[in-house]
């Protein structure tokens, strides 16, 4: 008897809902992939374009990805092998191509930038600038969400926001230790992180630097329009709404993930005489800290710098990653221990990207969506790119997203008399903030290694902040940039 109560307690109880919903991922993929031809798009001018087996296929797979992603049915990661694996079996594009995307620079630059992370957490410098910024801001939670969300978007208008979401996370870890719960995932641990990824995006709209989507689009707005846009011009009128954002992302998290602690009593005490039981820099912290204000100064400069530009970002940061190894700052240990869930996710969001975009599938969406608005309102038309964008951002690269939209809005814009500079702005304001999954954007996906969120949360958040975006952005190409002198029509 007693036997038999011990096999009943130990057989593990089947998780149908699990099974459910990874099954509704495949069902969708069949259902798409094996039905019949799609109507053709149709462009403003009357041109078709047409969706081809492999471009169905792009969307079937684009399907599971997505249910799979947010439902978390098996690790992150696993989706994305996934994606690799269904294009390769079902020929929608040569496996090459397809497990290349894998190791591409954009996904290299997140692991050298994780690797950035593990240094800072390593030398101790992180609890530096953590004790640093604590008894500065003090011991109230609201204060402490506050501080964080500012310097991380302060840190995205000289950096990409993925190096700052890679310095930033161990110095949230080390102030998270000192709110006494442990590694127990609390409303206040995933305010913190999770608004630290949703703020890095808010802060690098504000300049060239803060990310890479800014330099695509103006490459297409200067082809299409035959006008470049300064980088100063850029960040005059991208830089009211990034930190409106800010502020306001500051009130969402107080509002939907406020601390279960006011205060943590003491805590201004204790981060003083921590950070004096430190000590002074060791010779590891300079080195740590010179290598990557050197490499952060590289990444700067190339924007400005004409001769800097041909050389590709990431074999700039991945110079800092070689240099940490060479002296000593980090082992093999270290490397073996690289979150390699985290950088197969973006390898399988490259891999989804290009496969939309080279497939057709990307652009055969974003034709029948604007299409659908080509007699609306201007404000409505404007509203629909970026809701679109918004809405593709979340899935593939925001790059992806902008290259597949910006040329056929700034197509389709002429005929409603809908001037170029407020569809290019506010594509790039909603392309910075992909807040429902965690492929969206790489500091989504470096938030979640704290463990603090699940990717179903992170999505359930998403969806209020996402209201929360476009409300801002409705806003701004409303009133705030008319107001700066930004045209809207034209004759």
């Amino acid at each position: 008897m007693s036997s038999d109560i011990m096999y009943k307690t130990k057989k593990k109880k089947i998780d149908w809902w699990r099974i459910i919903l990874m099954l509704t991922g495949i069902a969708l993929f069949a259902i798409v992939e094996f039905s019949p031809a799609w109507p053709d798009a149709i462009d403003p001018m009357g041109k078709h374009f047409q969706l081809s087996p492999q471009a169905k296929g792009a969307l079937a797979t684009f399907l599971l990805a997505g249910t799979w992603w947010v439902f978390e049915v098996v690790p992150i990661g696993v989706t994305s092998l996934t994606i690799g694996l269904l294009q390769a079996l079902f020929l929608l594009r040569p496996a090459k191509a397809v497990f290349n995307d894998f190791m591409a620079p954009s996904v290299m630059f997140i692991f050298a930038s994780i690797m950035i992370g593990t240094v800072f957490t390593k030398t101790g410098l992180t609890k530096r600038l953590a004790y640093k910024m604590l008894a500065i801001v003090g011991e109230r939670t609201s204060m402490i969400y506050l501080g964080c969300f500012v310097v991380t978007a302060a840190l995205t208008h000289i950096m990409a926001h993925t190096a700052v979401a890679a310095t930033i996370f161990p110095l949230l870890i080390a102030i998270y230790t000192l709110y006494g719960e442990g590694d127990k995932p609390t409303k206040f641990g995933k305010g913190l992180f999770i608004g630290m990824a949703y703020v890095a995006g808010a802060g690098s709209i504000v300049t060239l630097l803060g990310a890479a989507r800014g330099a695509v689009a103006i490459g297409f707005f200067n082809d299409i329009v035959q006008r470049d846009v300064g980088f100063f011009e850029l960040s005059y009128y991208m830089a009211p709404i990034g930190w409106i954002m800010t502020f306001l992302l500051w009130v969402f998290f107080m509002i939907f993930l406020k601390p279960e602690k006011k205060v943590i009593p003491g805590l201004r005490e204790k981060a003083i005489q921590l950070n004096h039981d430190l000590g002074p820099l060791t010779r590891k912290e300079i080195m740590a800290a010179l290598i990557v204000l050197g490499m952060i100064a590289m990444l700067s400069l190339r924007s400005f710098v004409p001769e800097l530009k041909a050389i590709d970002k990431t074999g700039i940061i991945l110079v800092s990653t070689v240099l940490f190894f060479v002296f000593k700052i980090l082992d093999l240990e270290d490397l073996e221990g690289v979150p390699w869930n985290i950088i197969l996710l973006f390898g399988g969001a490259m891999s989804m990207g290009f496969c939309l975009w080279e497939t057709g599938a990307a652009k055969w969406l974003a034709i029948n969506w604007l299409a659908m608005f080509k007699e609306a309102h201007w404000f409505i038309f404007v509203m629909s790119i970026s809701f679109f964008v918004m809405i593709m951002t979340n899935f593939i690269m925001n790059v992806a997203a902008i290259a597949i939209s910006l040329p056929v809005a700034l197509v389709i814009a002429p005929y409603l008399h809908v001037s170029p500079d407020i569809i290019l702005y506010s594509s790039l304001v909603v392309a910075g903030m992909p807040f429902l999954l965690l492929v969206g954007a790489a500091p989504n996906a470096i938030a979640y290694n704290s463990g603090q969120f699940t990717s179903g949360e992170f999505f359930f958040y998403g969806i209020p902040a996402s209201i929360l975006l476009m409300l801002v952005t409705g806003l701004a190409v409303w009133g705030i940039w008319p107001l700066m002198g930004m045209p809207v029509t034209t004759p």
